[in-house]
């Protein structure tokens, strides 16, 4: 070791007196008996509390919303809230976008086309998916299932009248079925003939949906009624009520008509739908 740091650590370890005199009588006031290195270290201890502390207090309690950077708890809380809402709407909005799309195919006669992007995503995994044998008593059920409503476009038709059988329709209008609901030919509807300027009626209660004019079926008014049923009216002459408003099964909502490319002759074409797919009005509704 250097002869200069010697010096300086005995100069640490020293005794030095630290004296409060007063500067006009030279009076001694008070006296203290100090060593340099007993200073650093208390010195050092107590910036260390001090630092400690202040942490603390910034981690811990409220004090460090007056600290520059530091968010307020209001406006943390208030994003949260504001993620939470934005979450929900972009739900409400999906969801509303997926009934205007099943509306729109309901108004244009198309029945809702399957999300085939999901279908594809997923078809991938299948590949990880071990072979399973089929037992001959699920073949059976299989092909039992399978060999049951084929051809019918309203597949389960009977749990579809034991889930709606309640509701009491009211016709919509009287006179004579010419056009009968044709899966097939996708006719799913039934076409009514009936004295000119006859007015149509609600069959349920519910909602005015869609009230406007296409060029393909003229003047139309959609309802929607509760338990997922949908009516439809075409063709008609003039609209009575227009979408939003509540109607009563019974309530006039228009006048028949022959508006439309596709009308042949004053009528009115009623569309039926549960669930997003069409049913037969004549299993339902007396005409």
């Amino acid at each position: 070791m250097k002869f200069k740091d010697l010096k300086y650590i005995r100069r640490l370890k020293g005794k030095f007196r630290l004296v409060i005199m007063n500067d006009e009588t030279f009076e001694e006031k008070a006296s203290f008996n100090l060593r340099p290195l007993k200073v650093f270290v208390a010195t050092g201890i107590i910036i260390i509390l001090l630092i400690t502390i202040t942490t603390f207090i910034i981690a811990f309690t409220g004090l460090r919303e007056y600290i520059p950077g530091y968010a307020d708890l209001k406006t943390q809380r208030h994003v949260y809230n504001m993620v939470l809402k934005t979450d929900s709407l972009q739900k409400e909005i999906d969801n509303r976008n997926a009934y205007i799309e099943n509306i729109r195919n309901v108004i244009n006669g198309t029945l809702p086309n399957e999300d085939t992007a999901k279908q594809k995503s997923g078809a991938s995994k299948y590949d990880t998916i071990h072979h399973l044998t089929r037992s001959e008593e699920d073949a059976e059920l299989r092909k039992q299932i399978e060999s049951q409503d084929a051809y019918s476009l309203t597949e389960g038709s009977a749990s579809i009248r034991n889930s709606i059988k309640s509701f009491l329709f009211f016709a919509p209008l009287k006179g004579t079925v010419t056009n009968r609901f044709d899966p097939v030919t996708k006719h799913y509807a039934i076409d009514i003939v009936s004295n000119p300027n006859e007015a149509i009626k609600s069959t349920l209660d519910g909602t005015v949906v869609f009230a406007n004019f296409t060029s393909e079926t003229g003047y139309v008014i959609g309802i929607q009624h509760s338990n997922n049923l949908f009516s439809l009216y075409k063709h008609n002459s003039a609209l009575l009520k227009k979408a939003g408003d509540f109607v009563k099964a019974g309530d006039v909502v228009a006048i028949i008509g022959n508006s439309g490319e596709l009308s042949q002759g004053p009528h009115l074409h009623f569309e039926l739908w549960f669930n997003g797919t069409p049913i037969d009005p004549m299993q339902f509704v007396a005409f």
